[in-house]
């Protein structure tokens, strides 16, 4: 027997083979009530991906001594973590489909850039992976008008294989906030938060939006 394979069912789950991916549907995830609460420039972003769009902004970051060390521990897998304490820092982010169902999200701070995908998690909510096979399981909400993807557990995925990290190996639980500001611009805030050391990143800054509402 393939002890790899014996070892996994709790902890692991294999990608189904040969299905067509599911088209990421935040307003289905949602539901009709807490969608159309959103603000429509908000809805509009986060509908569908056609087009591709950039986005331009600056952004302050906080790390945690203990998230600069995860920080370090992700790069072999092109994690996402920032070990940076900065403010202003020149951020452009590109949002495009990535032809299967699920929408590319490109991050370049400064010289390092970042890219991930978002689609249809097999069981609920979103599953934002990275191209080094680190992954999130997030629920969507609405908050005040705002969009917020929050953090269930994190996952490595490799291949057709999805195995849940330990939530001590985590930086904490992720909360993503997207809050319109008016006049073509809103608030990205990004948080991190350990159950035991607290807060491990924070990010927030505001971006414009290349596309004006009329």
């Amino acid at each position: 027997m393939n002890l790899f394979h014996a070892r996994l069912p709790s902890a692991a789950r294999r990608a189904p083979a040969d299905c067509p991916a599911p088209v990421l549907d935040l307003a289905a995830l949602m539901g009709a009530p807490a969608w159309s609460r959103l603000h429509p420039a908000v809805q509009r972003r986060f509908g569908t991906h056609v087009q591709p769009v950039r986005y331009e902004g600056l952004l302050d970051l906080r790390c945690s001594r203990l998230g600069r060390l995860l920080a370090w521990l992700s790069v072999p897998f092109r994690g996402p973590l920032v070990p940076q304490c900065a403010t202003g820092v020149p951020v452009a982010v590109e949002v495009a489909p990535d032809g299967e169902g699920g929408v590319m999200w490109t991050r370049h701070l400064g010289r390092r850039t970042v890219r991930s995908v978002k689609q249809m998690h097999p069981d609920h909510g979103v599953l934002e992976r990275t191209v080094g096979g680190l992954a999130m399981a997030l629920d969507v909400l609405e908050d005040h008008g705002a969009l917020v993807f929050q953090s269930r557990h994190y996952l490595w995925c490799l291949g057709p294989w999805r195995l849940r990290l330990p939530d001590w190996l985590s930086p904490g639980t992720c909360r993503v906030e997207h809050r319109d500001l008016g006049q073509g611009h809103f608030r990205f805030t990004l948080s991190m938060t350990h159950p035991r050391w607290g807060l491990t990143f924070e990010q927030t800054g505001v971006f414009e939006d290349p596309v004006q509402e009329n």
